[in-house]
């Protein structure tokens, strides 16, 4: 039993069916002297008479053959009938009417051929290569046998061509008779053929329909397909990380194990800890205790040792000779050595000066007088700013332990006295001044003291005294040089503290800080040309640092300020000086320079004879700086001459005025703690 064929084949099928049969229809027989038309069952007779025609008497009659006649048709029917009959039954496979076609095409017996033409003969001339031409016209007899034979023959050929003729009459009726069957039988192919046409395109829509669907489901299925290969290496991974994370927490189990072991143990050498640490505390305590009577006591050795030495000291420092200016002549400055000798700190200097007016009466030369003068130091030309500051860096210990401290520096304009409160130009380290070294000392000091309990706060100012009036050196903006604004006043009701209205109070942490504070005030600072310098300070700078320290777990306070003073110069009037425009106003800044001065000396002198009325008030420079030269604070002046023989008479009165200085005596310090 043969399985069902699919739509799809059936449907082709059926077309080459009708295809075969619309061929085989194409392939009838030509009939002779009739036209099949192209519908199988319209059918007309086209055969024509032949026509004759003569021309004049013994002409010969001409038969229009150029129509297909008797013979040819049957040579066609004989050669081409059952070979087409025969395919088209071979390729449609024998459905219903073409049978019947077949066969009478196949029982159709051949017309026999119509025989060759014979050469008529003639008794003319035949001239050689050429075709026998025409008889001549006196050949009457010979043109009479001629047109006999032709005759003859023609009357022949039309009896072979009326049999011919009545033959394919018959086949013609068979033909229209097969044509009309043919036609009923196409006309229910084509309905069939309409109807498996529907069916084919209903079938093509639902295999494009399939088609289109099983596209989509390739597609899909390669999706899962590569969801399931990313899914399968995922679970590879997994498997991996799986078995390596067993590893690992085999291994951890093993860690803890062995952190177990180690917990029982540890926790054993915790309580041990514990005991050891209660000990330790106990003993820290104790020794925080000692740390902190050794602290105490060691404040009080260095005041001592300050004290011993003098609240009020001086030392004196000559500046180098510069580059240009005339070497002195030997003799001019000595240092004579202590009593240990050369290893002895140099205390003494000795100054030679010659009396021209003692020559102008005698006419001889004018003995050398010698000056000695004795200080608490004294530092030769050659001596470094490290070296300075070694001798004033206890001194600024004591501003951190609580006793306030103020450090000036006095001398001749030109003498080295800014030089050595802030150092020289260009930001040599080694150039550094006293308030920079000062500064990273207290910072210094104060970290380490962080370490005992103690925190410490600064906070800087700067100002300068200029014509009696106060002037704030850090002020900017719109407030630079208004020094009629800034007055010393006290920080209120009951209190002994001074402050400076409208100044800037500037609190810092480090040193670069410091550094540009210096900078503003170095250039907000008041500065003109005189004989004795090209830049010469004309007014006392004062820079305050006001130092807090607590130490919270004690309950222990102390505030004490820090003064680093630079004054301004201390030369005398010329009387017989010619006072032009720009002289008058040295002089007046010169008067109100030695009038400070002259005021701060008779402070000094009213410390030191204990005397009950101090004239702070009569300067703005020792008012402001009160606090820092009563019985309860440490000062020290550091003295500044030129080496120069030309400046030989301002060096002694300054050299005498610190020798009053250092004659002073002022109370016992006390620190200012709370």
């Amino acid at each position: 039993m043969q399985a069902p064929r699919p739509p799809l084949l059936e449907v082709k099928r059926n077309f080459e069916l009708k295809t075969t049969l619309v061929k085989a229809s194409s392939r009838l027989p030509l009939l002779p002297g009739s036209r099949l038309k192209r519908g199988p069952d319209q059918m007309e007779d086209t055969l024509e008479p032949a026509k004759k025609r003569t021309r004049g008497l013994g002409a010969v009659t001409k038969i229009d053959t150029s129509r297909p006649r008797g013979p040819l048709v049957s040579t066609v029917s004989q050669t081409q009938g059952p070979t087409a009959a025969q395919k088209g039954a071979k390729k449609t496979g024998g459905p219903r009417g073409c049978t019947g076609l077949g066969s009478v095409l196949k029982n159709q017996k051949p017309v026999p051929a119509a025989p060759t033409q014979k050469p008529v003969t003639s008794t003319a001339p035949v001239v050689a290569g050429k075709r026998p031409g025409k008889r001549p016209a006196w050949d009457l007899k010979g043109q009479v046998c001629d047109l006999t034979e032709d005759l003859k023959r023609y009357r022949e050929k039309t009896q072979r061509l009326d049999q011919e003729n009545r033959g394919l009459q018959e086949q013609l009726k068979k033909a229209q008779e097969q044509a009309e069957a043919l036609g009923t039988e196409r006309n229910a192919l084509e309905g069939e053929l309409a109807s498996v046409r529907t069916q084919a395109e209903e079938g093509q829509q639902k295999l494009e329909t399939l088609c289109a669907r099983v596209l989509e489901l390739e597609k899909c299925l390669g999706a899962k397909e590569g969801l399931i290969q990313e899914l399968q290496k995922e679970q590879l991974g997994l498997q991996e990380d799986k078995k390596a994370l067993a590893t690992r927490l085999e291994e951890q189990e093993r860690r803890l194990q062995a952190s177990e072991a180690a917990l029982s143990s540890s926790e054993a050498e915790v309580v041990c800890l514990r005991q050891k640490t209660t000990a330790q505390v106990t003993l820290l305590a104790e020794q925080g205790d000692r740390l902190h009577g050794l602290e105490m006591e060691r404040r009080r050795l260095h005041n001592q040792l300050q004290e011993l030495k003098g609240n009020i000291r001086v030392f004196c420092r000559v500046r180098p000779v510069l580059a240009g200016e005339p070497a002195p002549s030997p003799g001019f400055l000595l240092f004579p050595h202590g009593p240990a000798g050369p290893s002895d700190l140099p205390t003494r200097l000795s100054l030679s000066r010659s009396d021209d007016r003692r020559s102008t009466l005698t006419g001889a030369p004018a003995p050398t007088t010698r000056h000695d003068f004795s200080f608490d130091r004294v530092f030769p030309p050659g001596s470094k700013q490290e070296e300075v500051f070694e001798e004033i860096s206890m001194l600024v210990q004591s501003a951190l332990d609580g006793y306030p401290v103020c450090i000036f520096a006095y001398g001749q304009t030109g003498s080295g006295k800014t030089f050595t409160m802030e150092g020289g130009p260009g930001g040599d380290p080694q150039l550094e001044g006293l308030i920079p070294r000062a500064m990273r000392h207290l910072f210094s000091v104060a970290q380490e003291m962080s370490g005992q309990g103690w925190t410490y706060s600064f906070v800087a100012s700067y100002v300068e005294i200029y014509n009696e009036t106060v002037r704030d050196l850090l002020a900017t903006g719109t407030r630079k040089g208004q020094g009629g604004e800034c007055e010393i006043r006290r920080a209120g009701p009951g209190s002994e503290e001074l402050t400076v209205t409208n100044a800037r109070y500037v609190p810092v942490s480090c040193e670069r800080e410091v550094e540009t504070l210096l900078h503003l005030a170095h250039q907000n600072r008041a500065v003109a040309r005189t004989a004795q310098n090209e830049r010469s300070s004309r007014s006392h700078s004062v820079f305050q640092l006001q130092i807090s320290g607590e130490h919270a777990a004690r309950g222990l306070q102390c505030v004490a300020p820090l003064n680093l003073v630079d004054l301004a110069g201390s030369e005398r009037l010329d009387p017989g000086l010619t006072l032009g425009p720009g002289e008058r106003d040295r002089l007046r800044e010169t008067q109100s320079i030695n009038s400070s001065l002259s005021t701060l000396g008779l402070v000094i002198m009213a410390l030191s004879n204990k005397e009950s009325h101090v004239p702070y008030r009569n300067s703005k420079l020792t008012y402001l700086l009160q606090n820092s030269l009563g019985g309860s604070a440490k000062m020290l002046m550091f003295v500044n001459i030129s080496p120069l023989e030309e400046n030989v008479s301002e060096s002694l009165n300054s050299l005498r005025f610190a020798s009053k200085v250092n004659q002073c005596v002022i109370g016992t310090a006390q620190a200012n703690k709370k």
